[in-house]
């Protein structure tokens, strides 16, 4: 007899899930290119701040991630789908062709969300 339990695992928002993706929600992830903060950004990006505070990565991946979404709606006439949306954080120049390990990635974090 197996007993199925109605569980469900609520949906994440999109920076919820990019920060689970990216580092595992770990504020004090260094990547092996030197990105930084929970987000994983790159030390060229970082504006400045504490990257180990959590509301100080939002902060700044949100001020990076504006004019990337505000160019996709203008090239694409609507807003990013959280597969696009994933592209265009992780390897921007690959929106509308992304490589292998990025639509990989993009999969899970559009998982994520969609759960």
């Amino acid at each position: 007899m197996v007993l199925c339990l109605g569980t469900s695992v609520p949906a994440m928002d999109r920076w919820a899930a990019l920060s689970m993706i990216e580092s595992g929600d770990n504020d004090r992830a260094i990547g092996p290119g030197g990105e930084i903060s929970r987000f994983q950004i790159r030390p060229e990006l970082w504006p400045g701040g504490d990257p180990t505070n959590a509301q100080t990565a939002l902060a700044a991946a949100q001020q990076i991630m504006l004019p990337r979404l505000e160019e996709f709606k203008l090239s694409h006439q609507r807003l990013p789908t959280d597969f696009e949306f994933y592209i265009l954080w992780n390897a921007p120049w690959q929106v509308d062709h992304p490589s292998a390990i990025v639509t990989d990635r993009a999969r899970r974090f559009s998982n994520l969300i969609q759960r």
